[in-house]
């Protein structure tokens, strides 16, 4: 039997994802699998990463255990960047000169974050918040008791701030959009979010565009400066305003990129080369790149089963659906959230006595349920969620306050 080499660019979640997949569906070893991991450490939970801040150690997000390190058909290479692919010779070629010959080649590269180029973006005290070590970071430089700015207030940045918070520090959000969370939730639900966590002590500033980042005498990070002429103080700036997909080899390679960045593939995660595959952030799946853990796990299965040649379905897209709990607030967002749908009817039911808001869409048909919002409440979150796309039970006041929605 002829053992093929699958080599792996990223050793992050999906990548790992990918690995498991190969490892436990190869019993007969036909693939030997390398990783090319351009962080320090193999691959972790980022989406656990504000736990640092709050007692867990690395060792706790950690993803691969002995017995996937220990395999002797894996070969894992960590500090390693990819920095070229010869598709004629099939092989990578790392940063430290070494090549590695490939049967099949997936790139799972993943994202950077993004930091608006504005005056001061790379003062010292400025961070971004994507790995263990941007953490480490943050945590050596936090002053208890000073002022400190998250730009960003979407998932991540939220998270950092209460990380913040938990350091002793008073953080503010800025935020471009009109409301916090505002690819998930609404205005209503924006609105109490902000509210919320605005009586825990963190500042949220909506339709606030960055400036600038100002220095103090000492050369760091001492304030921020928003367009219209609102100066914080912040003893550190964090960026978390989302991220960028990592495609730079697309131009070596002559592989197509999405419209908005992110190697080009079709629903089985196949680039224009039939023997490289894209996964996880880096991949512009029909054009869409996917931000979320979920997806890229999915991409990661689908490209596992055709490596192996097992059946196995198309990547049929992301389900936004989110629930989540930020700095002690729940909210929840599924389906058509922002009533973008033709004709669609929005029911809404908004308790600012109790700090509560719910809106469920409906089609035209006022039957059919086609998503919602739920802030400060989601009790309701999994009776609505299985009802979207599917006719009412009872009216939407009755779901929102039966005792099933609320336990």
């Amino acid at each position: 039997m002829t053992r093929r080499t699958l080599v792996v660019a990223g050793h992050g979640m999906a990548g790992h994802r990918l690995v498991e997949e190969m490892l436990a569906g190869d019993a007969e070893g036909r693939w030997r699998v390398v990783v090319l991991g351009e962080e320090p450490r193999a691959a972790y939970d980022r989406v656990a990463l504000s736990s640092l801040l709050d007692g867990a150690t690395p060792g706790d997000l950690a993803l691969a255990g002995p017995d996937v390190l220990g395999d002797r058909r894996l070969v894992l290479r960590l500090g390693t960047t990819v920095t070229g692919v010869d598709r004629r010779a099939r092989t990578v070629t790392c940063g430290d000169g070494t090549e590695f010959g490939y049967g099949a080649l997936v790139l799972a590269t993943g994202s950077r974050p993004f930091v608006p180029p504005v005056p001061g973006h790379d003062l010292p005290g400025c961070f971004v918040y994507r790995t263990v070590e941007d953490v480490a970071a943050i945590r050596a430089a936090a002053v208890p008791g000073r002022d400190a700015v998250v730009v960003g207030g979407g998932l991540l940045g939220l998270e950092a701030a209460n990380g913040l918070r938990l350091l002793g520090m008073r953080p503010h959000v800025v935020e471009m959009a009109p409301w916090l969370m505002a690819q998930q939730i609404d205005e209503g639900g924006g609105r109490v979010l902000a509210g919320a966590i605005e009586r825990l002590g963190v500042g949220v500033h909506c339709s606030a565009a960055l400036h600038a980042v100002g220095a103090g005498a000492d050369g760091r990070a001492e304030r921020v400066e928003l367009a219209d002429g609102t100066v914080l103080d912040a003893a550190l700036v964090v960026f978390a305003a989302g991220v960028r997909p990592r495609d730079e080899l697309a131009a070596g390679l002559g592989l197509e990129r999405g419209e908005r960045g992110g190697f080009l593939v079709d629903e089985w995660c196949r680039t224009a080369d039939d023997r490289i595959w894209a996964i996880g952030e880096c991949a512009a799946v029909a054009g869409r790149c996917h931000g979320l853990a979920a997806p890229g796990f999915r991409m990661a299965e689908t490209v596992a089963r055709q490596l192996l040649g097992v059946p196995g379905d198309a990547f049929a897209g992301a389900d936004a659906s989110a629930k989540l709990k930020l700095l002690g607030v729940e909210v929840a967002g599924f389906g058509d959230a922002h009533a973008r749908s033709q004709g669609a009817i929005e029911y809404v039911r908004d308790d600012r006595r109790a700090g509560t808001y719910a809106k469920v869409v409906l089609a035209p048909d006022g039957r059919t349920v086609l998503g919602g919002v739920l802030a400060g409440d989601t009790g309701a979150y999994p009776l609505l969620r299985a009802l979207t796309g599917r006719r009412l039970t009872a009216s939407p006041d009755e779901l929102l306050s039966t005792p099933t929605a609320t336990a």
